[in-house]
């Protein structure tokens, strides 16, 4: 995978999570949602290390598939690119809001056995997509 794979697939599943949740497919909306999150984290890593390829699998610590721990540990924490989301959370209230709700997904959601809710998936769905303070409008800035 590159760069530009996971741009791409980033996209294409917030549209995958846009039309489940309107088809009332509200699990897969919400796991599909967060998935195109985790891609655009990775396009941001896949730029940061400037490879346009994916870093090799022996990169294991790039190979996780919690937002939280890509966000934090792993990719968006670096000293240019942390210090820039603290500045733009700090200055946009609506953004920093929106990437707490993104903050616990994780693949597991996919095997969630009581489910995700309508409410839950628009919320996670609308915090990635919101066209001015989304999570993926601020991610690609940086991918």
């Amino acid at each position: 995978m590159n760069r530009q794979d996971f741009q791409r697939l980033a996209l294409e599943r917030l549209e995958d999570a846009q039309a489940l949740l309107r088809a009332g497919r509200d699990s897969g909306s919400y796991y599909l949602g967060g998935y195109a999150v985790e891609c655009a984290l990775k396009a941001c890593l896949a730029r940061q290390t400037n490879q346009d390829d994916f870093p090799p699998k022996d990169a294991a610590r790039y190979y996780a598939h919690n937002v939280q721990d890509l966000r934090d540990r792993r990719g968006l924490r670096s000293p240019s690119l942390g210090s820039q989301l603290d500045a733009d959370e700090q200055a946009d209230q609506q953004l920093a809001a929106n990437w707490a709700i993104i903050k616990d997904w994780t693949e597991e959601a996919r095997y969630e056995a009581r489910g995700w809710t309508q409410q839950q998936a628009e919320t996670l769905v609308s915090a990635i997509s919101d066209p001015d303070h989304g999570v993926l409008q601020w991610l690609r800035r940086y991918w």
